[in-house]
């Protein structure tokens, strides 16, 4: 297990930091967070070199989050509006570093255009997976349908449907961790990598789980769910902006 050598960040619904240079631009709109809880010990595996499970209350969580992505854009360029915008799906974990970020690890993530999947395996090594889905909205209730193309498993799908309830006034500590997470953690050719984001704090919405039917998680090389989630949140979304990676150093890559 990496020793941390730097007082790990504290959970802050506001960025932890600054990104002076961007290097993505994008929105991420109507979003259902489910969680379950897991012990750290059978995720620590999964997870890059340098980065340990972070742990609330002595948990760790798996998360799988559906939602609208909206104009990708590059540095200062406006996001493209068809093949920056789709729905997406991702099966993370959470994670500190040595330094003490904290972040999620992506161990999937869904998305229905072809060409930003093969950009983001190809130039991230993000676990990008082109996958046939569709975002529906009845009055309060959001469906979110995938099933996966490319690459396996084929055919792997999931159906989740929320009903939407009231407006979190004061998230809970746990709320908070769960979903303000300023940066991810990714290896990158054999080194781990750091990516920070900010965006304005989440606005969160209690939510009911009303129809759940998930092949992703296992997918994903994880445990199935064998309960209900232990949190289902909603959110309307924010605007985003991710900062260059920085090495294991903690500097940004030339």
């Amino acid at each position: 297990m990496p020793t941390v050598f730097s007082p790990v960040e504290p959970i802050t619904p506001d960025p932890v930091g600054d990104v002076p240079s961007t290097l993505l631009t994008q929105s991420w709109l109507d979003l259902s967070f489910l969680h379950w809880a897991a012990d750290p010990a059978d995720v620590a595996p999964l997870l890059p070199p340098g980065t340990t499970p972070d742990t609330h209350g002595g948990l760790t969580y798996i998360g799988l989050v559906a939602f609208r992505m909206h104009r990708v854009g590059w540095f200062k360029v406006p996001g493209v509006p068809y093949l920056g915008t789709f729905p997406e799906t991702n099966v993370r974990l959470y994670s500190v570093d040595r330094h003490g970020r904290r972040g999620v690890v992506f161990r999937s993530l869904e998305a229905s255009r072809l060409l930003p999947v093969a950009i983001a395996r190809s130039a991230f090594r993000l676990p990008y997976m082109w996958a046939r889905m569709e975002i529906r909205r009845d009055a309060d209730t959001l469906t979110y349908s995938s099933r996966r193309r490319w690459p396996g498993p084929r055919g792997a799908r999931s159906r989740i449907a929320v009903r939407v309830g009231e407006r979190i006034g004061e998230p809970t500590a746990l709320e908070h961790f769960l979903t303000a997470r300023w940066g991810m953690h990714n290896a990158f050719f054999g080194r781990t990598m750091h990516l920070p984001n900010v965006h304005p704090r989440w606005p969160l919405h209690r939510a009911e789980l009303i129809d759940f039917d998930d092949e992703l998680v296992a997918a994903a090389g994880l445990p199935a769910p064998a309960g209900p989630p232990v949190s289902v949140l909603y959110s309307p979304g924010v605007p985003v902006r991710f900062g260059p990676p920085t090495r294991p150093g903690g500097l940004p890559t030339p």
